[in-house]
């Protein structure tokens, strides 16, 4: 667990993480074709996506493909093909047919059937049309509902690896990418904070977790806000974002860090509501952002304030949800494992006596039989293992001290030389009268 004793190691990590991957994402050139008929609207589309819905007066002059429907030229070097089609035709087996080579080509294909709104009403084209494409929508191009309801989310489908550039370079699809960035930002955030959450333990001379959360959030927000920035059209440079940024990201959230470890010193009782607190400063980062591109001002303390509300309460389920996934410790000192009562096996008829084989865990205990009597025994018989009366220590020693007496006893008085026929004592080995060695 990281402490104070860790830190430098911590501060090395952020130190060696590189903005330029972010920013290459950003700037790689997105290839996008529009291949079509004349007249068929492409003109159109190509202007829809180069201007933002939310500020018409923000207009890039990105570079689109322009390529005929002709069935002798081979698909256009693109990492997404737009195929528009005009309703109002009635035969489309050309584009069909083309449709089906470019995509049996491995090649990125949208069919988007234009001016549906010039067809009747009870007009039938679905039935009509078997497109072998990775996407077919039908629609106008004039119409903004339609294009960021289904056209947007088609096209960020195809291109799941390039959204940073895409928003960059096409400002129709940077509203749902930024919410999209906040969102997956703001999740991971409080998937990190539920995480440390649930490994905190706070000892007295050390800092676990609490000075490393505040810097990895902080980093984490501080990274969205370059995000954002990259895809909104503005400078690569991250020293601009510090300027323009830096009193959001820093003095304006750093109490709701803080109020997070406070709510953190509390292990059990602070996980949801610390999560709360991290899920809603940095969602608040990130629309503070947002609403300064769409307004080009900056939120005032009474927005930031209502907007962070809402955010912890969306923190709080999210903290919820997270915590259905994992499962809830146990406290308290673990239970020993009884040992199970010996099983009766009723196979076993009774007299019959258990099998030594097998498992010594597993030896079946014959049900005893009324009057301690066994068939085919003596009447009466003692039970083996029965245990003796204990004797007291008094007993004992009397019982010693007879046993040596008696041993005493048996021993002999004395020797009688067989040669002399005298007698001498009862430990010599030779007669004292004669010599004659005694036999032992």
């Amino acid at each position: 667990m990281a402490g104070l004793k860790d830190i430098s190691t911590i501060w090395k990590n952020i130190k060696e993480i590189d903005l330029k991957p972010i920013r290459e994402s950003a700037t790689h050139p997105v290839r996008i074709a529009l291949a079509s008929e004349l007249a068929s609207g492409r003109h159109t589309l190509a202007e829809q996506m180069r201007t933002d819905p939310a500020r018409p007066d923000v207009h890039t002059q990105s570079a689109i493909a322009f390529t005929p429907l002709d069935p002798s030229t081979d698909a256009p070097p693109a990492d997404l093909i737009i195929v528009i089609l005009d309703a109002t035709r009635q035969d489309f087996s050309t584009e069909q047919s083309l449709v089906k080579k470019w995509s049996d080509g491995g090649k990125n294909v949208l069919v988007l059937v234009n001016k549906i709104d010039l067809l009747e009403k009870d007009a039938d084209i679905n039935s009509q049309l078997g497109w072998q494409a990775s996407q077919v929508l039908f629609g106008s191009v004039n119409d903004i509902a339609f294009l960021q309801r289904e056209f947007v989310p088609a096209v960020l489908e195809l291109l799941p690896q390039q959204h940073l550039a895409l928003g960059r370079l096409f400002p129709l699809f940077r509203l749902t990418i930024a919410r999209q960035i906040i969102n997956d930002t703001c999740f991971s955030n409080a998937a990190y904070s539920f995480s440390t959450g649930l490994a905190e333990i706070v000892p007295v001379l050390d800092l676990p977790l609490n000075l490393t959360d505040m810097i990895v959030l902080t980093k984490s927000q501080a990274f969205l806000a370059y995000r954002l920035g990259l895809l909104l059209g503005f400078s690569t440079s991250w020293q601009d974002y510090v300027t323009e940024f830096g009193s959001v990201i820093g003095s304006g959230f750093l109490w709701r860090q803080i109020a997070r470890q406070l709510i953190g010193l509390i292990p059990a009782w602070g996980i949801i509501p610390k999560v709360g607190v991290a899920y809603s400063g940095t969602y608040v980062v990130g629309n503070a952002i947002l609403g300064w591109y769409l307004t080009g001002r900056h939120l005032s303390p009474k927005q930031m304030r209502a907007l962070s509300v809402q955010a912890f309460t969306r923190g709080k389920e999210v903290a919820r949800r997270l915590g259905e996934r994992f499962p809830r410790p146990k406290f308290g000192r673990r239970k020993k494992k009884e040992l199970a009562a010996p099983r009766l096996n009723p196979e076993l008829t009774q007299g019959d006596a258990p099998s030594s084989s097998g498992n010594a865990g597993n030896q079946v205990i014959p049900s005893p039989l009324p009057g301690g009597l066994i068939p085919n025994a003596p009447e009466r018989v003692e039970i083996a293992h029965q245990v003796a009366p204990r004797r007291s220590t008094q007993g004992i020693r009397r019982h010693i001290s007879l046993r040596k007496k008696r041993k005493i006893a048996k021993q002999p008085d004395s020797c009688i030389c067989q040669v002399c026929g005298k007698t001498s004592g009862a430990q010599a080995v030779f007669c004292q009268y004669c010599g004659n060695k005694f036999e032992q």
